[in-house]
């Protein structure tokens, strides 16, 4: 039952995320020949005036198939047959709506159960922010050169100094300080901490709620850019990576665990579709938005052919990394 929930909430998210494709292909005078969810097998399909909606076999994606979009066309409705800007407009769609959905997401979510601050709610005595001098109230807003907007943000920069000194700068009554401490490792918790409890906001108003859902998608999105300086880096560990099989198994203990935890997931899930579809890569949308930008900048239209080309072996090369990290996922699962 919860799988099947986890199942639905991520098939959501692909809707969402394709339905800003279409709406605005439809703005743009775009003719859409099929609006599908999942990849694979045709499971299910329905004709709604001039497009097809589809249900595929593996949910594991979506996609928007446009007159034009592969190939050339004379029709004026085709893809092919519209400005590099208008056809901007329609692929830069699909991400933003899911920055959208986890911007609201993380609203409702603030504003049903609260969120944690980055103001001191307590300290641990003998601690590292303790004996630094670091007390209750204060106000987290730098560690080292990175700005903390959310208590995550705090969290993730202790967990990346893995034990080295870091520099935390703090605001009393309106005054800036620095601490210099070291983290220590947590051996029950395995993860450094430096003694120090957020203070928890139980009941944000709108306009709170609204704000932390815009911080939190940008805390997130930085994160993840961190996460991706550890992976390059050779620091992350095969338990750090999953894929789909991973993504459904996190999203059922979510949906086990209550309406809320699905939705928070739901709503990180929705920022990394976002960052991933926009990195410039062939097949994805960013490949798409980096070879527009050029037609725009330059004024020259990149020959189809090639692109399709170039789009082909991006494919290619995306499905056989989903393989690799589904046989992955199976053979060595993601303990959580």
């Amino acid at each position: 039952m919860y799988i099947i929930a986890a199942i639905i909430a991520f098939g959501l998210l692909i809707i969402v995320h394709e339905f800003g494709h279409f709406i605005m292909a439809k703005l743009n005078g775009v003719k859409v020949e099929e609006f599908s969810v999942g990849m694979g097998p045709k499971l299910f399909g329905i004709k709604g005036g001039e497009t097809e909606y589809l249900i595929k076999l593996l949910p594991i994606g979506g996609y928007v198939r446009m007159l034009g979009d592969e190939g050339k066309s004379e029709d004026p409705r085709a893809f092919n047959n519209k400005s590099p800007g208008r056809k901007l407009s329609v692929v830069i769609a699909g991400p933003i709506m899911n920055f959208i959905l986890g911007i609201i997401l993380f609203s409702i979510i603030a504003s049903a159960r609260g969120y944690v601050s980055p103001v001191v709610k307590s300290t641990i005595s003998n601690e590292p922010a303790a004996v630094a001098g670091i007390k209750a109230g204060d106000r987290i807003v730098r560690v080292n050169n990175s700005k903390i907007s959310t208590w995550q943000d705090f969290v993730t920069e202790v967990y990346t100094a893995e034990g080295n000194p870091i520099n935390i700068t703090y605001e009393r009554q309106g005054t800036l300080s620095r601490a210099r401490l070291t983290p220590i490792k947590d051996k029950k918790e395995n993860r450094y901490m430096v003694g120090i409890e957020g203070t928890m906001v139980t009941s944000p108003n709108i306009g709170q709620s609204i704000s932390y859902g815009f911080i939190e998608t940008k805390s997130l999105i930085k994160q993840t850019f961190t996460f991706f300086k550890i992976l390059f880096r050779g620091k992350a560990s095969m338990n750090d990576v999953g894929g789909p099989v991973t993504i459904i198994k996190i999203s059922g203990a979510a949906a086990k665990a209550g309406i809320m935890s699905l939705l928070a997931f739901s709503a990180y899930i929705s920022i990394q579709l976002a960052i991933f579809n926009v990195i410039p890569f062939p097949a994805l949308d960013g490949g798409y938005i980096i070879l527009f930008l050029f037609e725009i900048i330059t004024g020259r239209r990149v020959d189809d052919n090639k692109v399709g080309m170039i789009n082909y072996v991006g494919f290619a090369i995306l499905m056989a990394l989903m393989v690799v990290v589904t046989i992955k996922d199976i053979l060595y699962p993601v303990q959580f």
